[in-house]
This record gives structure tokens, sequence and C-alpha cells, in this order.
């Protein structure tokens, strides 16, 4: 009797390591399976990363924020560019408050409504780019600009482009 209850005892821990070790190995296997998706996502998002990166770079280059030579133009002159950037871009919102027609854009408003300057991107110390639209129509603006000797801002349109309607 105690050889037959040894033996079942010895069958039953076989059969129970063997679950374990099966079960053991099926987890490892998951987890591996995981782990080499996970780094394939990885691999994936770092890729997709440097692309974005290389795209933001590419926007920054014509930007007056990170043009050091056209910051260096006005901190020559004793202007703080982080309060001038944000003034140049307000003066030219406050064109958008005028009675009449914009006096940088060279078209009428052909929808009833009123034509203002939405976008502004100041590429260096002269040069400003602008998008404006009069809710159905839209175009764009090639501005230079200077600050005078008395302070005062000048804008110049140098060209403009307002696009056909669809």
């Amino acid at each position: 009797m105690k050889g037959k209850i040894f033996l079942y005892l010895f069958v039953f821990t076989l059969l129970l390591s063997l679950f374990l070790y099966v079960n053991s190995k099926n987890i490892i296997n998951t987890y591996e399976k995981k782990i080499i998706a996970a780094e394939e996502k990885v691999e994936v998002y770092q890729d997709t990363i440097m692309k974005l990166e290389s795209n933001i770079l590419d926007l920054m280059y014509f930007n007056l924020k990170h043009n050091e030579d056209a910051l260096s133009y006005f901190e020559r002159d004793g202007y703080d560019t982080a309060e001038l950037i944000p003034f140049i871009k307000d003066e030219i919102y406050k064109l958008n408050e005028e009675k009449g027609e914009h006096p940088l854009v060279p078209y009428a408003a052909m929808s009833g409504g009123k034509i203002m300057i939405n976008k502004i991107r100041l590429l260096n110390h002269k040069w400003i780019l602008a998008d404006f639209s009069d809710g159905k129509y839209w175009g764009e603006l090639f501005i230079t600009y200077e600050i005078t000797p008395d302070q005062l801002l000048k804008f110049n349109l140098v060209e403009s482009f307002m696009y056909p309607p669809q």
C-alpha cells in the first residue's frame, strides 16, 4: 500500500512538474513575442520622431525666432527681440481693425465680409509672409518692414496673390 501511495505521489509530482514547465514555457514565449512587438513599435516610433524632427528643423529655417543673424541685427540696435517679435505681429493685426479696406491688402472683399490678415510669419529682419482672407476668398502677401529711426514700424507691400475661387 505504501508503495502505491509513493508511486501515485511520484506520478502526481511528475505531472505537476511537467504542467508547470509547459505553462512557464508558454508564458515566457508570450512575453518574448510581446517584447519583440514592442521593440518593433519603438523602432517605428523612433523613425517617425526623427522624420518629425527633420520637418521641424526645415520649418524653423525661415523663421525670425531661429535666425541668429536677423536677431543680432535687432539686438545691435538695442531692441529686445522677445518683445519686438510680438510687437511687429500685433502691429500688423491692428491693421485688421481699421475702417474700410485693409491698408496692406490690395484686393477688395468680394464676399461681403472684410479682408483680414489671419497668419503671419516673420522670415527675417526685413521680410514677412502673411495670409489674408475675407471668409471665402484668400491669398498671401510678401511684405518688407523696417523700424524707422524714430522707432516706428514701416510696412511695404512687395507682392500679393489672391487664389482663384474654386
